[in-house]
């Protein structure tokens, strides 16, 4: 499996050509490494010209496959979000309670959370959105994807709540566990605390009737 230092490789990619060609692994090579540069340095390192350079292509090759930095995010984001859905997708079909579902939704994202990846990623991605209306646009599609699952199982759990509580438990227990990234996350001053953390997230997030 490809790394980002270390880390592994989060992007699964949408097959815009029907089948593996050249073109799918330059575009391949091309969001490795925006992630990469994103991840180490931030948005304002990852220029066009940084990331074609990166690459070892021609800034006209780059731009034959991304025209602009927000197609470029775009695709990269989508990429991100897709490999999430792919992990979320795979525990909602386990077999068992929706609770031990939930529970195990909730301790991929809370170890997910403890990677550099996702410390670097996703801050940087939420700073940027406070002043960028493109990338904000593209961070409330990509949580909102995220949190269709919990919002899924949470109805299983309780069938008698209305759409819109399961939707806002769903998104209590996403801003709850994603808050503790500046925490908790990779080399945080409470990571250490994290398995303590998490075993008191995943009691709370047990829904009982009031």
């Amino acid at each position: 499996m490809d790394e980002v230092e270390g880390q592994p490789a989060i992007l699964i990619m949408a097959d815009r050509d029907g089948g593996y060609s050249k073109g799918h692994e330059t575009r391949e090579l091309i969001l490795h490494t925006a992630l990469h540069i994103l991840i180490e340095e931030g948005y304002r390192a990852m220029s066009m010209r940084r990331v074609a350079n990166d690459c070892g292509i021609k800034f006209g090759n780059l731009t034959y496959h991304y025209r602009t930095r927000e197609d470029l995010v775009r695709e990269l984001l989508e990429a991100v979000i897709r490999s999430y859905e792919v992990e979320f997708d795979q525990i909602i079909h386990l077999k068992g309670l929706p609770a031990e579902r939930l529970q195990r939704i909730c301790g991929f994202i809370l170890e997910d959370i403890r990677s550099k990846k996702t410390t670097h990623l996703f801050p940087e991605l939420w700073a940027l959105s406070n002043h960028d209306a493109f990338v904000l646009g593209r961070v409330q599609e990509l949580y909102d994807r995220a949190r269709a699952p919990l919002r899924d199982i949470v109805g299983e759990m309780r069938p008698d709540l209305s759409a819109e509580d399961r939707k806002a438990i769903a998104l209590f227990i996403s801003a709850s566990m994603e808050g503790m990234t500046p925490f908790g996350g990779y080399e945080k001053p409470f990571e250490p605390m994290m398995p303590a953390l998490e075993r008191i997230a995943l009691h709370s997030a047990l829904l009982q009737k009031s």
